[in-house]
């Protein structure tokens, strides 16, 4: 007889999560988060917080002997980065706790996976949350992919720089890694690779820029396909949390799952909650340009 998931019939490996390995589960989830990994991170109260942002520096100029100095004033702005709350919980069964508890590794590893991903994913869609969380999903598009690999990737570059920003993070997806890979300049050497045959397959960097690899952000639902995104996340992206990651165990709570009422005491139960306030803002969405599959 099959019973609610997840327990010993399920398909899926997981286990019981000791509570005293939250911190590492954390580190998890930033491992396994480009935006997180790209962007500058603050901590941030609960209510958010309002970041200063520096518009305009004063300017000096040249005066004669016995002249009035000039007075310039810089100029200033500031956008409110606002954390909102991520979550997943997940039920097993006592059964399976008891005769997998080898398999809590795993669940280990998959947990913040959720919460990594969809945090990546909510940045490069084009749905905030609420206010004080920007997305990217409507920042400029540049196809990379055409007869001159290199010349795509430069505009990207000076797309970036002509908004003002400085590009300092390409994250690129699979579907994009090989194009790059085998990208030729005008001599037809590989740009970024010494030797395609010999290279050890990672491409640290392009134009002097870090690369970070994940599917995260690939959308295959757009048209054409969004491969990655490129900006100046150094200096114009911020992310933060509250607290960082917190894990609740219960077997004694009742959780709703589709509509389903899951009293877990009853069925021999228990079940794991994560879950983190977090939040992302960008100086400029136009210092950020996604990467598109080329049309033709």
């Amino acid at each position: 007889m099959a019973g609610i998931d997840l327990n010993r019939t399920s398909a899926g490996v997981a286990s019981n999560l000791p509570r005293e390995i939250s911190q590492e589960i954390w580190s998890t989830a930033v491992d396994n988060s480009v935006f997180m990994q790209a962007a500058r991170q603050i901590n941030i109260p609960g209510t958010g917080v309002t970041i200063p942002i520096i518009t305009g520096d004063a300017e000096a100029d040249w005066v004669a002997e016995t002249a009035e100095k000039p007075v310039s004033n810089a100029t200033v702005s500031s956008k409110v980065l606002t954390p909102y709350k991520l979550a997943v919980i997940e039920p097993f069964s006592d059964e399976f706790r008891r005769d997998l508890p080898g398999l809590y590794a795993e669940l280990a590893r998959r947990l913040p996976l959720a919460l990594g991903k969809k945090f990546d994913q909510t940045i490069l869609g084009s749905t905030a949350p609420g206010s004080g969380f920007d997305v990217l999903g409507g920042s400029a598009a540049v196809a990379v992919g055409g007869a001159d690999v290199v010349d795509d990737l430069a505009t990207v570059l000076s797309t970036v720089a002509a908004a003002g920003g400085d590009l300092s993070h390409w994250l690129v997806s699979p579907q994009l890694e090989g194009t790059v890979m085998t990208a030729k300049d005008g001599q037809g050497n590989y740009a970024f690779l010494r030797d395609a045959r010999t290279d050890s397959g990672a491409i640290g960097s392009i134009f002097g820029r870090d690369v970070l690899k994940t599917s995260a952000v690939f959308d295959g639902t757009a048209t054409p396909d969004v491969t990655g995104i490129a900006g100046d996340f150094a200096r114009s992206a911020i992310w933060g949390s509250v607290e960082g990651i917190k894990v609740g165990i219960s077997d004694q709570a009742t959780i709703n799952r589709g509509g389903t009422q899951i009293n877990l005491w009853q069925r021999n139960m228990f079940a794991i909650r994560a879950e983190v306030e977090i939040g992302f803002i960008v100086r400029d969405p136009a210092h950020f340009v996604k990467l598109t599959a080329d049309a033709a």
